[in-house]
């Protein structure tokens, strides 16, 4: 528990926390925050907030680096939806990263090459943002993931997503055709917004089932750009439940009561030709099974 001094009387909240924890990765303090671990006075804040002469400012433990500590990357395997001699399809789970980064040691390819170190060649394909589960595309040989970055490019193949939403999904099938630039906050955090001049993005959404107030819709990205399904649907006045960047607290909140504490966004269906054979491939990943049960308990409201 820290009283702010007259030194600190309107400074924004983020740069308090910062100053006071050296050394801890910006994305880390935002996650407290957004979490609801740190606390003015005992009540939530969010990250540009001023703290005020007399404030009770609580900060959560936060653990620091040690000098020139170098953190050993543990080998994991993941859920495997398909394997052969050039290509893995893995089943990600969410809050792990697909790499290392932004205050993140390491990721899934860092742990896969860990698990594998006879493996002479490991590349993602594409990326799933943290809080995304789902199927996640990694190369074994170079003319794989050649091959998979041009087929993006040049719009084959068919990614589907399953998203929860706040509002009622009229339209069966929507085509939602927004261009998207990315920029920075003042505080450093990577967003991406609409903007006339943004890059072209593509996103196909389908009505699959409607609750009170929610609903579950299949997006399926036509374009790849970054935070597309996000800002797409967040822009379109439904955001995603769960969602920290383009969602609203209140939802996030409510549905940690109810024992739901993540991004309800799941890369759930891939169609598109073997990079190598050209043989159709259709790979699926059920939802998890926290997706599953909240869904169960909205059917029960």
């Amino acid at each position: 528990m820290i009283e702010v001094t007259e030194e600190h009387d309107g400074q924004r909240l983020d740069n308090f926390l910062m100053r006071l924890c050296k050394g801890v990765p910006k994305s880390h303090i935002y996650k407290a925050v957004r979490g609801g671990e740190v606390r003015v006075n005992k009540g939530r804040v969010a990250p540009d907030d001023r703290v005020k002469l007399g404030d009770v400012v609580r900060v959560p433990p936060m653990r620091l680096p040690a000098p020139d500590e170098k953190r050993a990357v543990p080998g994991s395997e993941f859920p495997i939806v398909f394997e052969d001699d050039g290509l893995l399809v893995i089943d990600k789970p969410a809050g792990t990263a697909v790499h290392g980064g932004s205050g993140v040691s390491f990721g899934v390819i860092e742990a896969l090459r860990a698990a594998r170190p006879e493996a002479k060649f490991l590349e993602l394909a594409h990326r799933l943002d943290r809080d995304t589960s789902g199927l996640l595309m990694i190369a074994k040989k170079r003319n794989v993931l050649l091959a998979l970055h041009e087929m993006f490019r040049t719009g084959g193949g068919r990614k589907h997503y399953l998203a929860l939403v706040e509002g009622d999904w009229v339209n069966a099938r929507q085509h939602i055709r927004l261009p998207l630039v990315k920029w920075t906050t003042q505080t450093g955090e990577r967003r991406v917004k609409v903007e006339a001049e943004g890059q072209v993005s593509h996103t196909i959404v389908s009505a699959e089932r409607r609750f009170n107030g929610y609903s579950l819709v299949d997006a399926e990205l036509r374009t790849g750009r970054t935070h597309q399904i996000r800002v797409h649907l967040a822009s379109s006045g439904f955001p995603i439940v769960g969602d920290d960047k383009y969602g609203r607290d209140e939802t996030r909140a409510q549905f940690s009561k109810l024992g739901f504490s993540r991004m309800f966004l799941h890369a759930c269906r891939l169609e598109m030709p073997h990079p190598l054979t050209q043989e159709p491939m259709v790979l699926e990943a059920p939802l998890p099974p926290s997706c599953e049960k909240i869904l169960q308990k909205l059917e029960a409201l």
